[in-house]
């Protein structure tokens, strides 16, 4: 077998438990204490803000489609939904950690709205496509959202249900996408923060599906 081919198909596949890197108890990474576009602080608390997480592809254009939306308060990239405690890009880069690349979104609920966010995610990526988003190959591309309450789990839940139909009708398959409540966040390096707002012409893997979110997706 061709060795690439089976180090693609090893990144296709979640890692045990058992066989996930150890990780480290402290953390090596600390993140910057301003948003390099809003301004806002980058590390809790965020008062009076809603929090969620999305994994949709490269987070590096995740992030800026969230910081673009009106009613964010601040986005952070990092890691989450696998086993390595405070892991390092390339270990999250070999599939051996489990981690999805995340966008974690501080949201102002009296500005906008939790469905908002849930179109934002929706039409930003193809949720159909598993352990890959594009071009991008591994475990750390999957769709994800990760909830914060039952509230946010529930409406999630109905909004994946009502873009399925949509996507089906436009001869999509099912939607892959794993709603889980948060697991533990771990920060990005800091150079992968607000990566396209320092780099506006650098790399994005996101293309979405040209299919409209229903619109009131779930009663607020």
């Amino acid at each position: 077998m061709d060795p690439m081919l089976f180090f693609s198909s090893a990144k296709l596949e979640m890692p045990s438990p058992e066989s996930a890197l150890p990780g480290r108890e402290e953390a090596l990474i600390e993140p910057p204490d301003r948003h390099f576009t809003l301004g806002t602080p980058m590390v809790e608390p965020f008062d009076g803000m809603e929090l969620v997480m999305f994994g949709m592809g490269c987070f590096w254009g995740a992030e800026r489609k969230f910081w673009e939306a009106e009613g964010v308060h601040s986005t952070q990239v990092g890691y989450a939904a696998g086993y390595t405690p405070n892991p390092t890009y390339e270990e999250v880069c070999s599939g051996r950690t489990g981690h999805n690349e995340v966008v974690r979104v501080a949201f102002d609920p009296e500005q906008t709205s939790f469905e908002a966010m849930l179109r934002v995610f929706w039409e930003s990526h193809d949720p159909t496509q598993g352990m890959k988003q594009g071009n991008d190959v591994g475990t750390q591309y999957r769709s994800g959202i990760y909830v914060y309450g039952q509230s946010q789990k529930a409406r999630a839940e109905q909004s994946r249900q009502a873009y399925e139909v949509k996507l089906k009708a436009e001869g999509y398959g099912p939607i892959t996408t794993e709603i889980r409540p948060a697991p533990a966040f771990y920060y990005a390096e800091a150079y992968h923060q607000q990566y396209l707002g320092k780099n506006p012409t650098g790399y994005c893997g996101l293309g979405g599906t040209g299919v409209a979110c229903p619109v009131g997706l779930a009663s607020s």
